[in-house]
């Protein structure tokens, strides 16, 4: 291939190729195609993806399985101090249901494809599972096989079975009755402090009433009004929502009041300059902002309902885990008490749950800008 030299508009000489008749005649040949030199890479196989390793017990799983074994066979094999005229029942059929856990709990060391997706939850279950065993054990062993702890007022684990087997019906409807009551304690409580603390946080003028009282008649335990509000209210009933509203009703006042008068007041601003009413600014801007500490006033004030509910429902109300609890003093049936208390203890668990589950739907979209 010929170069010629020409000039370019700066006055400087590039060489230009220039093509011949014989290289324009001619068909492009495989030489002049461009290839890939020989030793260019190749490109990278794509690595296999790794199975995500199956989910083991451990050394906790271990423990829970053997301690669950050992409890039933302390169960089974130990037998009872003779209480009275009477053994304690269900013995055999607690020891089968130890037996049972402690199964599971070995199929799922020996295979953990078994459990599939739940056996990440079970592991960490584990030191829970096996310290429930050890509780369970030394509960039974002090109780039903040494006597250590005197009955009636300690009843083995098998008791308990026995109760919620044999007075399971009471027992339903007592926990419904305590559910009922304290729902509509909690939400009259909870509406009315949530008005009163935006009515507080909002207007100068409502503060400068309200807030000597809330200082006053707030740190009063709601027990101590018992007495009085029996005479106030036609019956024991209206007496108790009226004391769990009230228990409720202080915590979330203070804290949606605090809520409202820390919000910043650019946000105020700059929701006027858009043309936004005193309605708008309310609902809108104040009690959004104020959600957060709404919720923890609400946390607060389940404690005082809880205790308002059992006192109210001991000395008044007459049917609910409360009056279960008295009623089982009175006849000395000491394991119905303690199965009242579990259910008690479940029950005002979940609820507290529920609340849970409700902030995080409420409070989805501050996610981020909220610490939780």
């Amino acid at each position: 291939m010929a170069h010629s030299t020409t000039l370019t508009p700066t006055g400087l000489p590039v060489a230009v190729p220039s093509t011949s008749s014989s290289s324009s005649s001619s068909s492009p040949s495989a030489s002049s195609r461009p290839s890939l030199p020989a030793s260019a890479p190749t490109a990278p196989k794509a690595a296999p993806v790794a199975k995500a390793p199956q989910a083991r017990l451990g050394w906790a799983g271990l423990f829970a399985a053997l301690a669950w074994t050992v409890l039933g066979a302390i169960t089974w094999f130990w037998p009872n101090l003779p209480v009275g005229f009477s053994d304690w029942a269900y013995t055999q059929e607690f020891a089968v249901a130890a037996w049972g856990v402690a199964a599971v709990l070995w199929l799922a060391l020996a295979w953990p494809r078994w459990l599939g997706s739940q056996a990440a939850r079970l592991r960490s279950a584990g030191p829970w599972l096996g310290a429930i065993a050890v509780g369970l054990a030394v509960w039974e062993v002090y109780t039903a096989k040494l006597g250590t702890l005197p009955p009636p007022f300690f009843a083995p684990p098998q008791s308990l079975a026995e109760v919620y087997v044999t007075d399971w019906a009471r027992l339903l409807d007592s926990a419904w009755n305590s559910l009922k009551l304290l729902a509509l304690g909690i939400a009259v409580g909870a509406s009315v402090g949530f008005v009163v603390g935006v009515l507080m946080g909002w207007s100068r003028r409502a503060n400068y009433w309200i807030h000597p009282v809330l200082r006053v008649l707030g740190p009063v335990p709601t027990t101590a009004l018992l007495p009085i509000s029996f005479y106030f209210f036609p019956s024991s009933w209206s007496t108790a929502i009226f004391l769990i509203a009230l228990g409720t009703a202080f915590p979330v006042a203070i804290l949606t009041w605090s809520g409202v008068a820390s919000v910043h007041k650019n946000y105020y601003d700059v929701a006027r300059t858009m043309g936004a009413s005193q309605l708008f600014l309310v609902l809108r801007v104040a009690i959004p902002a104020s959600l957060p500490q709404v919720f923890v006033g609400l946390f607060m004030g389940l404690g005082a309902a809880f205790s308002t509910l059992v006192v109210a429902e001991m000395l008044g109300v007459k049917s609910g885990l409360g009056w279960y609890l008295t009623w089982a003093q009175g006849w000395a049936s000491y394991p119905n008490m303690y199965g009242a208390l579990i259910i008690m203890a479940l029950l005002f668990s979940g609820v507290i749950s529920l609340l849970f589950v409700l902030r995080d739907r409420v409070l989805s979209w501050q996610k981020g800008i909220v610490k939780w």
